[in-house]
C-alpha cells in the first residue's frame, strides 16, 4: 500500500476541486436550526458529512452465538473478550499452516458496547437464506474450500474487484477510511477498502434504467431532516456470491434484486451515526438492518494496491496446478 500518488492523485483532486468549486458557487440557503449545531452546516445549509472518517471497531456484524439473548456487554465482558482477541491475533498458525498476515497489519478497534451490528431481527444474526440462495452459496463455498480451477472460483474480495453493498461500508481487517466530498447536488464517498469510489446523485432524479448494472449499483440521495439517505439498486448479476468481511471472516450473501437503504446522521463533531438495510427477498427470508458509529479521523487514505502489486491470486491458482500435477504421483 502507498499514499494516493500520480494520475490517482490528480484524478481525485480535481474531483474535490471540482466539488468545492461548485459548493462555493451555490447560494447559501436553508441554514435552519440543526441538534449537532449550525456549525456542522455546509455554507449551502445542509448537514456536513464531509471529511474523512474510520468505522474501525471489533465488533462483528452478527451476534456470537455464545452471547445468544446478550444485546449489551459489561464492562467485564469487553476486557476479557479483547484480551482473548489480543491472544487470537498474536497466535502462531496451526501446525502444518503457513498462516496469513502477521497481526501488525490488521486494524481490529475495540469492542462496543453491543455484541453485534446487526439490530434488526433483535437476535443479531443473519435471518435465513432462501433456498435458491442457499444452493448458490454452498456450491460456491464447496469450490471456494476446493483448489480452485479458475479464478471464477474465488471471492470478488479475493480478486480485489470490490466487497459490494453493503461490505463495502462494513469493518474489516483494515483500511477502514472512508473520504466524503460534498456538493449540493452530489455526495461522493471515497472507499479506502478496494478503492471503491461512490458518486451519489442528490434529489428526485430517478434511477438508471433497469437494463443497466453495476457492482456498487445505481445511488440516489436525499435529505430527510438531518440524516442523509441513499437508496440503491440495479446490483449486477455477477454479485451474486458471497463476499468474506472481518472481522470474524464473515461471508455475506447478495444479489442481483439487492434494494439498499443507508442513513447517514451527523452527530456531533466527531461522530456519524451509520445504519443500512438489506431488502432482498431473493436472498434472505426477511429484511435486516445494522448500524455502526463511523468517527472523524486525522488520518489519510492509503492506495489499496491489492492484486495490481500482489501476486497472490496467481499464486494460489499456480499452486492448485502444482497440485494437480503432484497428484499422479502419490507425492
Amino acid at each position: 500500500m502507498e499514499f494516493l500518488t500520480g494520475s490517482r492523485q490528480r484524478v481525485f483532486g480535481g474531483l474535490v476541486a471540482l466539488a468545492l468549486s461548485t459548493a462555493l458557487l451555490t447560494p447559501v440557503a436553508g441554514q435552519g436550526g440543526s441538534s449537532a449545531g449550525d456549525h456542522l452546516r455546509t455554507p449551502w445549509g445542509d448537514p456536513d458529512l464531509s471529511g474523512t472518517w474510520t468505522n474501525t471497531t471489533a465488533t462483528g456484524l452478527e451476534r456470537p452465538e455464545g452471547l445468544s439473548g446478550v444485546e449489551e456487554l459489561t464492562d467485564e465482558q469487553r476486557a476479557a473478550l479483547a484480551e482473548q482477541s489480543l491472544r487470537n491475533l498474536d497466535a502462531p498458525p496451526p501446525p502444518g499452516q503457513t498462516g496469513a498476515y502477521n497481526s501488525f497489519w490488521l486494524d481490529q478497534g475495540e469492542f462496543s458496547v453491543r455484541t453485534s451490528l446487526i439490530d434488526e431481527p433483535r437476535d443479531g444474526r443473519l435471518p435465513a437464506l432462501t433456498p435458491r440462495a442457499k444452493a448458490r452459496a454452498d456450491d460456491f463455498t464447496a469450490r471456494w474450500l476446493a483448489a480452485p480451477a479458475s479464478w471464477h472460483d474465488m471471492s470478488l474480495y479475493d480478486r480485489c474487484i470490490t466487497r459490494g453493498l453493503p461490505g463495502a461500508m462494513i469493518p474489516g481487517f483494515y483500511n477502514h477510511n472512508y473520504l466524503i466530498v460534498q456538493t449540493p447536488t452530489h455526495v461522493v464517498m471515497q472507499v479506502e477498502m478496494i478503492h471503491d469510489t461512490r458518486i451519489i446523485p442528490l434529489g428526485d432524479q430517478p434511477h438508471m434504467s433497469r437494463n443497466v448494472r453495476q457492482w456498487l449499483g445505481d445511488s440516489r440521495g436525499r435529505w430527510e431532516g438531518d440524516t442523509l439517505v441513499v437508496e440503491t439498486t440495479n446490483f449486477t448479476p455477477k454479485s451474486e456470491q458471497r463476499t468474506s468481511m472481518g472481522p470474524f471472516f464473515l461471508t455475506l450473501s447478495t444479489g442481483e434484486h439487492l434494494h439498499l437503504i443507508e442513513r447517514f446522521t451527523r452527530i456531533d463533531e466527531n461522530t456519524m451515526d451509520y445504519r443500512f438495510t438489506v431488502v432482498d427477498p431473493t436472498v434472505y427470508m426477511a429484511q435486516w438492518s445494522a448500524s455502526t458509529p463511523m468517527r472523524r479521523t486525522d488520518e489519510s487514505l492509503f492506495e489499496y494496491a491489492c492484486h495490481e502489486g500482489n501476486y497472490g491470486l496467481y499464486n494460489i491458482l499456480a499452486g492448485a496446478r502444482a497440485q494437480e500435477r503432484d497428484k499422479p504421483t502419490g507425492r
